[in-house]
Parts: structure tokens; sequence; C-alpha cells
């Protein structure tokens, strides 16, 4: 089943100022990590299912999965060029 994916203002605000290529790039992997986000993802801290990470080529995020609500909330988002 898919995630619905959830931004606070702040992440979706540097996501926002991205080149267009990163953006894309970031998009196309949180969309993956919508349809699965264990697969998509890597632990972030303890490997626990529900606080993951997810890396492209030019930003790294931090994820909230939300299994049982089925959201993932991207609660830090760095853009490193």
């Amino acid at each position: 089943m898919t995630f619905r994916l959830k931004y606070g203002a702040d992440t979706e605000a540097v996501h926002d100022a991205m080149p267009e290529a990163a953006s894309a790039s970031l998009s196309y992997a949180l969309a993956a990590a919508c349809d699965d986000p264990i697969g998509a993802t890597e632990p972030y801290g303890e490997d626990d299912g529900i606080v993951r990470a997810l890396t492209t080529d030019h930003a790294i995020a931090v994820l909230l999965v939300g299994h049982q609500t089925k959201v993932i909330t991207v609660l830090q988002l760095n853009y490193i060029g």
C-alpha cells in the first residue's frame, strides 16, 4: 500500500529552493519511499523501521515512517550540492 508524504514548511522550502535536477531526483526517491519505505531508505541510527534516511546525489532526508497511519513525514532535509 502506498504511503502519503507529509512536509513541514521548513523542509518544503528546502526542496523548493533546490536546483531543478536535484529536486527532481529527490522527488523520484521520495515517491519510491512512499511505495516501499523500508526498501527505498536506510536505517537512521537504530534500525527500528520508523526513522529512516533517504539519500540522493544532492540531498539527505530524515523520514518518519508511520506504518499504521501510512504517512511518511520529512523531518529534516539537507541540500548537499
